[in-house]
């Protein structure tokens, strides 16, 4: 029975050394360690809550849309959409490029908080170029606000 209950005592002590490290505690006494951790995750909390407004801020505040289109190689474009969310935005775009006769050969779209593309396109006509592909898509994006 003793040698439980210095185990017990041994493992209290691992924990309260461990919990006084992590809380860059001072204290030596066991109340002032779990006082210091109280704290400690008081603190975090506050720190969390501060993010999230400044997150929230941030997606609130992002600008309405923001549309980048820049050339590389022979006939390709990078394209990069940003904006709000919009239900049928990906669709508007699509069809821009497409009533340009635009092939998209890759793209990456995200819309948990905002709506995100990225894309290279690759056009089959040698006189378009990124101001013209940038109007179509700046118009099918200006559509759906």
């Amino acid at each position: 029975m003793g040698n439980s209950k210095m185990q017990r005592r041994m493992a209290l002590r691992r924990k309260l050394h461990i919990l006084r490290t992590l809380t860059n505690s001072k204290s030596v006494k066991k109340s002032g360690i779990i006082m210091d951790a109280f704290l400690y995750i008081h603190k975090l909390q506050l720190r969390v809550e501060a993010i999230k407004r400044e997150y929230q801020y941030l997606v609130n505040h992002i600008q309405v849309y923001d549309v980048k289109v820049e050339k590389f190689g022979s006939g390709f474009f990078s394209v990069r959409v940003t904006c709000k969310k919009s239900e049928e935005i990906l669709g508007s775009i699509l069809e821009a490029l497409e009533g340009m006769k635009v092939n998209v050969v890759q793209a990456r779209v995200t819309c948990k908080h905002f709506f995100g593309m990225e894309a290279i396109v690759e056009s089959a006509s040698a006189d378009t170029d990124e101001t013209v592909v940038n109007e179509a898509v700046l118009k099918a994006v200006t559509s759906n606000y």
